[in-house]
């Protein structure tokens, strides 16, 4: 079967990472595509260079990458985060498609920014993690200790969740406990296995 390929999305804080969690913990094959990121940007990491380049020791504590200090910069400044997207973005694209060639049948992709990025494309179906926006905020604000208005900033720098769920062709409400959120995802799963296999795999090009 060739690959069938779910995009998992959703807004800042609306509990896409503990679906992701939840999936891969069933054995469900998810690339992720914020872990990814992540390890670019750990010691070492590949896209440390330019970043250092672009923003110099500001944005470092040592070798290390200070993120609250990129965040704070690209948070409150469009063009700056468009020039972290251009750094991160490519490197990312890459590992994904080298881990969608290692995959064989259904798979997760995890991209916060599946439709903003064109991603979606990529997908035979997507799915979204919902929390109205008063929730966005309130966990954004408990998780970063930052101000309302700092929050808000971080909401409104993706497209709206709003616009992502009507998008998208299945919502998964995270207003609930994270038990249930993951197992609203994990249904959604079993679901999608029984499509591909219906369709023969995937009808898109990667």
């Amino acid at each position: 079967m060739s690959k069938y390929v779910i995009g998992l999305t959703g807004g800042i804080a609306c509990g896409k990472s503990n679906i992701s969690r939840s999936l891969k913990a069933a054995g469900v094959p998810v690339i992720d595509a914020d872990e990814i990121s992540r390890n670019l940007t750990a010691s070492g990491g590949p896209a440390l260079p330019a970043i250092r380049e672009k923003w110099g020791e500001k944005v470092f504590d040592g070798e290390e990458l200070n993120r609250r200090a990129l965040s704070d910069i690209v948070f409150s400044d469009p063009a700056a985060r468009e020039q972290l997207n251009a750094i991160i973005h490519p490197l990312v694209l890459s590992e994904i498609h080298r881990r969608m060639d290692e995959t064989d049948g259904p798979v997760v992709m995890d991209v916060p920014l599946l439709y903003e990025v064109g991603m979606d494309s990529w997908c035979d179906e997507i799915w979204c993690a919902y929390a109205p926006q008063k929730e966005q905020v309130r966990r954004v604000r408990k998780r970063g200790q930052i101000t309302y208005a700092e929050a808000l900033r971080r909401i409104h720098s993706q497209m709206p969740v709003m616009e992502k769920r009507r998008r998208a062709d299945h919502m998964i409400r995270t207003t609930g406990t994270k038990e249930e959120s993951g197992r609203a995802a994990l249904s959604l799963w079993q679901d999608a296995v029984k499509r591909a296999a219906e369709t023969g795999g995937s009808k898109r090009h990667v």
